[in-house]
Formats: structure tokens, sequence, C-alpha cells
């Protein structure tokens, strides 16, 4: 499992064991009950979860490098040098939006981390970085819009704060309850989102699904003043056993139909914004971004199973939703911009999702735990770093240009031989 809860001894009752099987787990849900479906509450609010840190297909897949390299000679003849990996020019479109690296802030979402300091501090750096930015679904019915220290508006604020002209953008999430408390229409007349507009660098992003809970909402952990302040406006439920509840969002019913309407619904009365799309990593996932783009989205993010920042059951964080790599492979070739989220922190695993199909990469848990390291720089210094690793791996493989990477740039270990993967059926 992803975290091993520490609730209580692993007991001796009746003398019992069970060789090779789960024991301590059993007892422990014996002891505690529905407390045991989720991890420590305690953690909330100090801890950030997501799947399991085990390698996946993305992470096995090796860059490959070919002898022969074209477009290496064509940078060559166009710079009168041979070129080096300080010759790769990141410079990307992102949703509707210019920046510097293939690189946003994905959403942080109502959690306590996201909701504090760390938030604010990560929407100046990504401002100076020139990043586009997500703000997570369900931040206004929980802290308010207007209320003093509103973390929509305070990060809009710091952002806009630091962002030269030009570069990045804004992106306000919506959920259910979210359109309840008429989150877009709020922010598209504000006058703190006026820049934005002005500039052509507000989006708002329809969130259908995420990554470490497919299929479920929001989820965080209240305590008892919080409880009373939101049961109107969430499902709350005690599993914990003690003062904590659980607030659970609800995930929105979606069709093909609706997905359509809500896009095209979006375009009409939003016509300055750009339109995103987010989607958990279901089974008909690239139907669900075929449908968006079809219908007009600027940007589908596709958050694999091993995304999330914030609070959900074990049993989701480990067992459900595909992979990304999977998700990369359903898609094959993206009829618009594809957008990734899900354990990016370094270039390789970046720069395998670009030769997949994806035009940039989303950093959660990796943004959060820079900014807690450094709150004035840290970000920034895991983005240079990120960019000078891109630069490298892309440049080995004789490019200078991230929409110039391919399937064919990959090998995937158990294929056999020459082939470059069930996605595109090509050979090396």
């Amino acid at each position: 499992m992803t975290v091993h809860n520490g609730h209580g001894g692993s007991g001796g009752h009746g003398g019992a064991r069970a060789a090779g099987f789960p024991e301590g787990q059993v007892r422990a849900r014996a002891r505690h009950g529905t407390r045991e479906v989720f991890p420590p509450a305690d953690a909330y609010g100090r801890e950030m979860f997501g799947a399991a840190a085990v390698v996946d297909d993305l992470d096995q897949a090796r860059l490959v490098p070919p002898v022969f390299m074209p477009q290496r000679l064509e940078k060559l003849i166009d710079l009168g040098r041979e070129p080096g990996h300080d010759d790769v020019d990141l410079a990307t479109v992102i949703g509707g939006f210019a920046s510097p690296v293939p690189v946003f802030l994905s959403a942080f979402g109502s959690t306590r981390l996201g909701s504090t300091e760390l938030g604010v501090a990560a929407s100046v750096q990504a401002g100076r970085l020139g990043i586009p930015m997500v703000i997570g679904e369900n931040v206004v019915p929980v802290h308010g819009y207007r209320a003093a220290g509103s973390p929509v508006l305070t990060r809009i604020d710091a952002y806009l704060s630091t962002v030269a002209d030009g570069v990045g953008g804004v992106v306000v999430q919506q959920s259910i309850e979210d359109a309840d408390s008429e989150v877009w229409n709020l922010v598209y007349s504000s006058p703190a989102s006026a820049p934005l507009l002005e500039s052509g660098r507000l989006a708002f992003e329809l969130k259908i699904g995420q990554g470490a809970k497919p299929g479920l909402g929001g989820m965080t952990v209240l305590d008892p003043a919080e409880s009373t302040r939101l049961a109107g406006r969430f499902a709350i439920h005690d599993v914990f056993g003690d003062d904590h509840t659980l607030r659970c969002a609800t995930p929105g019913t979606f069709t093909e139909e609706i997905v359509r309407q809500q896009v095209r619904f979006m375009r009409n009365n939003f016509p300055r914004a750009r339109i995103w799309v987010k989607l958990h990593p279901g089974r008909d996932v690239a139907e669900a971004a075929v449908t968006a783009w079809q219908a007009g989205a600027d940007a589908v993010t596709v958050d694999g199973a091993e995304g999330g920042t914030g609070w959900a059951p074990l049993a989701l964080l480990d067992h459900v939703g595909l992979p990304l790599a999977e998700c990369l492979r359903r898609i094959g070739r993206p009829e618009g911009c594809l957008l990734v989220t899900g354990r990016m922190w370094e270039g390789g695993r970046v720069v395998r999702g670009l030769a997949l199909g994806a035009t940039a990469a989303g950093l959660g848990r990796a943004a959060l735990l820079a900014v807690s390291e450094d709150p004035e720089s840290g970000l920034e210094r895991l983005v240079d770093s990120l960019a000078l690793e891109t630069r490298l791996l892309i440049s080995a493989l004789g490019k200078y240009r991230p929409d110039t990477l391919t399937a064919d740039d990959l090998w995937w270990p158990g294929a056999a031989h020459g082939a470059v993967g069930e996605r595109v059926g090509s050979v090396l």
C-alpha cells in the first residue's frame, strides 16, 4: 500500500497467524474500522498522497538517440557551427499561453497545503518563470472568494505581481460545487482578472476527474469547526472515529454529449477565456480527449494514476486508473494540445511524455515540495534543473525543439525486436 498505517500494534489475539497475508492491515481494520481506508487523518495538511513510488512503463522506456541525425545537420548549417544542448529551444505554447519551457504549475485543489502560503509562494515563482498556473477546484466553496486571504484572488495577485508581459497565464478549475458558487462568473467579471483578460492569459478548466481518485470528487479532512461551516455545501462523513471528518465533493456526471455541450457553453459564455479540460485516467480517455478537442477545447490535461497532491482512499491511490504511459498509448497522436501530469519532477519523464505526444507536463507534488524547501526560489531552481535536463536529452536525440520528438525516440523493454510501441507500430 502507499501508506502503512501505524494506528496500532500487530496484537496476538487468539494466537491466530496468517503467514504471507497482510495480517497487520487486517488487524488494524478490525480495531479501527473505516478510518483504515484512508491515510492517517493527522497526516492531512502535512503530507501529500499519490500512487506508490513504483517504476511505471513511462519510467522504464529508454530514450534512444539514432546514429544518423539529419536534424542536427540542419541545425549545424543554420548556426554555422556544431550545435550544443544550449541551442535547444524549449519555448512552446501551452493551451494558448506562451511559455519558455514545456512545464506548467498544476492545481493543488482546496487542500490545506496548497491553499496556504505555499500556494502563494508557488504562484509568485511561477509568475517569475513565466509558466502557466492552474488554480484548483473547490477553493471558493471551501475558502470563499471575497473573504480576507481568499486563495483565488491572492494567488492571481501574486502571479500578476511577477509575471512578465507576453508569457504565462492563469487557469481556474471548476467542479460541481464550484459551479454552484459561480466561480467562473466571479473570476471572469472580477477587476483582479482584468489584466489577464486584456492580455489573453485567462483560461477556465472543466475538471472531469483526477489521477489520485478517478471517478470520485475532491476529498479533504476537516476539524470540527470546518465540518460545521461546510456541512451545507459538501457531504460530511464520520469515518475516522475521532474529531476529524471527511469532506467529499461530488465528481459530476459526464457523457460525450454533456462534455460537448459544456465546452460549447464555456466558449459561448466566456469568449475571452481559453478552455481547458482535465481528465482522469479512464479506460476511454482517448474518446474523451477527442470529444473535448472537437468541441473546441484549447487543451486537454490527462492526469495519470501516478498523480495526486491531495487526500484519497488508499485503494484508489494504489489500484484504480490507467498509468500515464497507457493513457498516452491509447490517445496516440493527439488532435490538439495534450498536457500530462503524474509524478513529473525531472527531465527524463517529461521528455518521454513529450515524445508520446504531450505538449507540456504539469508539476504538482514536486512544486509544493520545492516551495516548501525554499519559499523564495525553490520552484525556480527545480524548473531550471528540469529545463537543463530536458535540453540535454533533446539534444542527445539530435533534435532542438520539443515538438520534434516522436515515439521513435523511445524503446520499451519487453517489446518485440525493433518495435517502438504498440501506439504507432513503427520500427527503428
